[in-house]
């Protein structure tokens, strides 16, 4: 990656767009001046990873639909993207598949009639494990942050969990808050 910091909003990527492609990340970068990219490298139902079944309210190893990428900018690999979905909301729709979703996942889910109204980020700091140091580049001891997004409709429901890996170098997360 290039030498400056890169700050990143979770705000585009909660909202539907208004057309386009909806590809929030690939908008961001380029909004600095930047090169975003992705590679879906894996779509479709899996057992679920017990925190992401805790989250989405689920008995362990319950059954959900997975979308995993690697995000790239300018490319370089700079983030693991696994999004999960219950099977009630994505079977057998796109979002099971690996091809792009036009308009984009969000616009998809409020296609089906799911939309966010609410989300809760935890933000945590480890060291990256052997895949994820192959999938970034890495080197053996080098940290990552993960960051855990859960996704939740007008009924509390859960509809949706990102987790997102990057190393800390140059990184930036920023959270703009309205009040009241």
């Amino acid at each position: 990656m290039g030498g400056s910091e890169w700050v990143s909003t979770s705000v585009p990527y909660l909202f539907v767009s208004s057309g386009g492609q909806g590809d929030a990340w690939a908008a961001e970068a380029a909004a600095e001046g930047r090169r975003g990219s992705q590679r879906i490298i894996q779509a479709g139902e899996v057992a679920a990873p017990e925190a992401v079944a805790e989250l989405l309210g689920l008995p362990a190893g319950r059954r959900v639909v997975a979308r995993r990428r690697i995000m790239y900018l300018d490319g370089e690999p700079c983030e693991l993207t696994d999004t999960y979905y219950p099977v009630s909301i994505a079977g057998g729709t796109a979002l099971a598949g690996t091809a792009k979703i036009r308009g984009g996942a969000i616009r998809l889910l409020a296609d089906l009639g799911h939309v966010g109204v609410r989300v809760r980020e935890d933000v945590t700091a480890r060291l990256a494990s052997g895949h994820e140091r192959e999938q970034l580049g890495l080197a053996a001891g080098e940290p990552v942050l993960q960051l855990t997004r859960l996704t939740l409709d007008d009924e509390d429901r859960p509809i949706q969990v990102d987790i997102m890996v990057m190393p800390p170098r140059r990184q930036k997360l920023r959270y703009e808050i309205r009040i009241g």
